[in-house]
């Protein structure tokens, strides 16, 4: 009898197990991977920790990455990749039609924003679509609280409907004991360099499992300290995966997650005197008439037109790659066909 009791740790529950179990073929096993690496990753096993040879990137199995789960043969080769239940998805960083998952099977994300500078409500805007989309609960944490001057709780709730928002300190952990709270499941950690989430990942951890360093004062820049996608238990129960800075976050396929993100403008849309009002000088336009009074900030009407349209132009471009990847194909078998009839013509 397999004994799952490793892999409790790392996310393991009667609920997972009905969902995976049926789907492991006889000779094969659950694992978590816990981080990637080119070609390999560490897993965890009902065993226990161990290296495990991915498939190759030309494979039905790719794009795997921290926090999947996966079935795992006898000679530790990834065979599968399980059902992902979310993921955090994003616009790849090298600028083409494709997207790159940053971490799955997450429940709780943290965005994290240091408060001792100047909070940049677009990108949490900007972030919270991003968590929306991907299926996990956002929490909007302002950490460095306790070298923050003004914290501004105010200006972040209301562009975070439905997600928490916590002034944390992980040094004097000011707030930890709120945050600790609301956690759930596997946790994951967004935002930019600097901005303190392997600290406060430590401070979660109660113990210096990620390298921290310094932002630069001059500019209050962050250094990259975290360089890999790595998931550890947490001693209060669940999981935390702590990921590097994002200089850039792409949206992809973010319809939905854009749409949680501004729940406030779109009800307001809905009194627009034109279906397709643009919120820009159409006469009856609710959305204009809040901005007017003072009821929404000019701002983030800007914010929500920005995503919207970029959301837009990458679906366009994505639906363009995915026409010529088809063509492509089909170029390929209408070659081939005429290659067999050539071959037989020749043979008789």
């Amino acid at each position: 009898m397999v004994d799952f009791d490793p892999l409790v740790p790392f996310g393991w529950t009667e609920a997972v197990a009905a969902q995976y179990l049926p789907l492991l073929d006889p000779d094969c096993v659950p694992a978590r991977i816990v981080r990637m690496d080119r070609g390999e990753c560490d897993v965890v096993t009902p065993t226990g920790p161990a290296r495990a040879t991915c498939p190759r990137a030309d494979s039905p199995v790719n794009g795997l990455c921290t926090g999947d789960w996966v079935s795992l043969d006898a000679r530790s080769h990834v065979r599968a990749q399980l059902p992902r239940r979310t993921a955090i998805t994003r616009s790849a960083a090298s600028g083409r039609s494709e997207s790159q998952v940053l971490a799955a099977n997450v429940d709780t994300v943290l965005i994290c924003a240091p408060a001792d500078g100047d909070v940049d409500l677009g990108r949490i805007e900007r972030m919270l679509a991003l968590v929306w989309e991907s299926g996990a609960q956002p929490v909007v944490v302002l950490t460095k609280a306790d070298t923050a001057e003004d914290i501004p709780l105010d200006e972040v709730r209301a562009v975070a409907p439905g997600a928490p928002v916590l002034a944390v300190s992980a040094t004097t952990e000011l707030g930890l004991d709120v945050l600790v709270a609301v956690l759930s499941g596997t946790v994951a950690l967004l935002g930019p360099s600097g901005a303190g989430k392997s600290t406060l990942a430590n401070a979660l951890l109660g113990a210096e499992v990620f390298a921290t360093d310094t932002v630069r004062a001059a500019d209050k820049k962050g250094r990259h300290t975290t360089v890999h996608r790595e998931l550890r238990p947490l001693p209060t129960g669940g999981t935390l995966i702590d990921t590097p800075g994002l200089r850039g976050v792409g949206l992809w396929d973010a319809a939905e997650g854009i749409s949680r993100t501004f729940s406030d403008i779109e009800q307001l849309a809905a009194d627009c005197r034109f279906a397709d009002c643009a919120h820009d000088a159409e006469p009856g336009c609710a959305v204009r008439a809040a901005v007017e009074s003072g009821e929404v900030p000019e701002r983030r009407v800007r914010s929500y037109r920005k995503l919207g349209k970029e959301n837009a132009w990458m679906e366009a471009r994505s639906d363009k790659r995915l026409q010529a990847e088809r063509d492509k194909v089909w170029r390929g078998r209408a070659k081939e066909q005429r290659r067999m009839y050539r071959e037989r013509g020749s043979r008789r």
